[in-house]
């Protein structure tokens, strides 16, 4: 029985479930979700990442945990962790850079958070036997200061949805009619974080789930000491819409029409997450456009360096940093933002005081 099938059991059984739930269902659903069965990065695949478009992304990333590790004392161990390794490109390219700084990659001990199975593989063969896998970051062993990444993590948290109609808040449902899934309101309790908004239809969207990665990630900087960096596309603040959006292909897609064959995503709240992680008693750094942050890193300097060396890639190495940066591509559609121990300044957002 296929997913979409399983679904509509489901609801004719216990009632129309959640956006929440119905992501979860897509992309985690050990026997058809999304990241358990079949994810697929790169042109080929559903969505490309920034780590495909060009090494020096990692690499950049690479130098930045160098500088916190330097800042930091240069302790050992240090758990270096990734959230949602993809293909392991991100970490390849982190290592390579951070491999010039002696001792760091002797007192690293690597972790990646990767619940795929598929995903799970692909590390292994990228980057060999030298690394932890985790299915969630609680299993990552406390007792020892950490480094973070986690590229287009959030991005997959699962997000509940409201809507604005005849003065009061309705959630939005998933439902059935006929065997069609289909999008439907339900009365909600009073929403006490949403003030009424200007017009009909207005979409409000909180995720929990995103929420709850930023207080762990907070309390466990709080407690052991150390720095994250999250990049995603998302909302630098707080806001209304409906982002929900379902990616086959590099083709946007009704989120409906095909669960668990496509990636279902939705914002970032960056406000939400950064606040969740302060109030674990840690402080925060932007967020700031991802291009304005690789160049501040020197993505610019990096390019130049590799076209003197590599003089035939210099138009490829041009085209990947407009890539990256530009406006109207990744520069402003991403956004990075860093969680950190009292006292460290994490490059990229500014100098420090």
């Amino acid at each position: 029985m296929s997913l979409a099938a399983r679904i509509a059991d489901r609801i004719r059984t216990g009632g129309p479930i959640s956006v929440a739930e119905y992501m979860h269902l897509c992309l985690h659903d050990p026997a058809d979700g999304y990241y358990a069965t079949r994810p697929a990065l790169g042109a080929e695949g559903d969505f490309i990442t920034a780590p495909l478009v060009s090494q020096m992304f990692g690499e950049l990333i690479g130098l930045w945990m160098v500088e916190l590790w330097r800042q930091m004392g240069r302790p050992a161990p240090v758990r270096l962790v990734e959230l949602g390794p993809g293909d392991g490109t991100l970490m390849s390219d982190l290592l390579r850079a951070a491999r010039l700084e002696v001792g760091f990659l002797e007192a690293a001990e690597i972790w990646l958070v990767e619940p795929s199975g598929p995903f799970r593989e692909l590390q292994r063969r990228r980057l060999g036997s030298a690394l932890i896998h985790a299915d969630r970051l609680e299993e990552v062993p406390a007792g020892a200061p950490f480094l973070l990444v986690g590229n287009e993590v959030l991005d997959c948290l699962p997000a509940r949805q409201w809507e604005w109609r005849e003065g009061a808040w309705k959630e939005r449902r998933i439902g059935l009619e006929g065997d069609q899934l289909v999008f439907g309101l339900a009365p909600a309790p009073r929403i006490k974080f949403a003030a009424a908004p200007a017009w009909e239809g207005a979409v409000f969207e909180q995720s929990p789930a995103q929420e709850a990665l930023g207080s762990e990630i907070g309390a466990r900087i709080a407690a052991e000491g150390g720095a994250a960096l999250l990049v995603d596309y998302g909302r630098a603040e707080a806001g209304l819409g409906d982002t929900l959006q379902a990616l086959r292909g590099h083709v946007r897609e009704d989120p409906l029409a095909h669960p668990g064959r496509a990636d279902l995503t939705v914002h970032a709240d960056f406000p939400a997450v950064l606040a969740a992680a302060r109030r674990e008693g840690i402080e925060t750094a932007g967020p700031v456009f991802q291009g304005r942050f690789l160049q501040a890193l020197g993505l610019g300097a990096r390019a130049a360096a590799l076209a003197r060396t590599h003089p035939r890639d210099a138009a490829r190495l041009e085209r990947q940093v407009e890539r990256l940066t530009a406006p109207d591509q990744m520069g402003e559609l991403f956004l990075a933002a860093a969680l950190h121990s009292p006292g460290l300044h994490p490059p990229g957002f500014g100098a420090p005081p």
